[in-house]
């Protein structure tokens, strides 16, 4: 699932990670395999005013709207309609344009100051309600409406949006990894763990070996058993080290590459120092699936 941030009012990279985790949540619970990606529009009240006015003749603000691309026949929603997901099919992203949602940030400010809980969750909450909505979901019938507020739920409840882990949180993953480092030689000790859009977090350390070129890094073993257990899909990599900041070797960045060109890369080392950057900072012109490596490389 790709979720693309239009123009409009600026978000925390964390914030964003939290989005695109949601919006997965929604897919997997509806049990779409397809790639697929919307569009998402954050502004605030005066703008969400300004498309409801153009879009639906409606001169007011309201906290979502959403535009599905998708015509969906009575009764279906988008696990029945795979068909007419092919048809949204957008070649340049790869992937099925199932629609465009907005949501004002100011009302949702106002509406988790309301509700007692943070703002975040509030618009993640939003981001749910707004993908059902692309998926074929409505709740103009109390039957309907309880249907899809307990997918909203269950879709927060599988991005673990109530309790998202946090940069430092992931960071003190790594630095566990580090402490199962095998390192007898270079005394160096490295731990890693990689976030999956879907939540799950994958971790690994540097395993070294006496022939020194076998060894492998940190980020490369929590690529391998992220790999293993299915995952594709990545935010965010946390690399921890005793000594000096541990930014990844040229291997590991271009093994990153091959499953994400935009992710967060955060480092720590000595006493809780911290740097961040991302991926495509790191290597701007990887070999990577959407770098067109068959035609670089000459095949079919």
């Amino acid at each position: 699932m790709t979720l693309i941030l239009l123009d409009g009012l600026a978000v925390a990279d964390a914030l964003a990670a939290q989005l695109t985790q949601v919006a997965c949540a929604c897919l997997a619970l509806e049990g779409v395999t397809l790639p697929c990606y919307a569009t998402l529009t954050l502004t605030d009240d005066a703008g969400i005013r300004d498309i409801n006015r153009m879009r639906r003749g409606m001169d007011k603000a309201t906290d979502v709207l959403s535009f599905p691309s998708i015509p969906y026949a009575s009764g279906h929603t988008a696990r029945m309609a795979e068909d007419r997901l092919q048809r949204c099919w957008d070649p340049d992203e790869r992937a099925a344009h199932i629609g465009d949602i907005v949501i004002s940030l100011e009302r949702a400010a106002e509406q988790a100051l309301t509700y007692g809980h943070p703002e975040a969750r509030e618009i993640c909450y939003l981001l749910a309600h707004g993908m059902f909505h692309l998926m074929g979901y409505d709740h103009t019938t109390k039957e309907e409406q309880d249907i899809m507020r307990n997918m909203e739920e269950a879709a927060l409840v599988e991005a673990r949006t109530g309790n998202l882990i946090t940069d430092e949180e992931l960071l003190q993953l790594a630095r566990e990894a580090m402490q199962r480092s095998y390192s007898p030689y270079s005394h160096y000790k490295v731990g890693a763990c990689l976030l999956a859009a879907d939540g799950r977090t994958y971790q690994g350390s540097n395993i070294e070996n006496a022939s020194y070129g076998l060894t492998n890094c940190a980020e490369r073993t929590a690529v391998f058993n992220a790999v293993h257990s299915g995952a594709r899909d990545f935010m965010a990599i946390a690399i921890a080290a005793e000594k000096s900041a541990p930014w990844p070797c040229g291997a590991c960045r271009q093994v990153l590459s091959e499953f994400c060109t935009d992710l967060r890369v955060l480092v720590t080392w000595g006493d809780g120092q911290t740097d961040h950057s991302t991926l495509q900072e790191l290597l701007p012109h990887s070999l990577s699936p959407a770098s067109g490596i068959q035609d670089i490389l000459g095949k079919e």
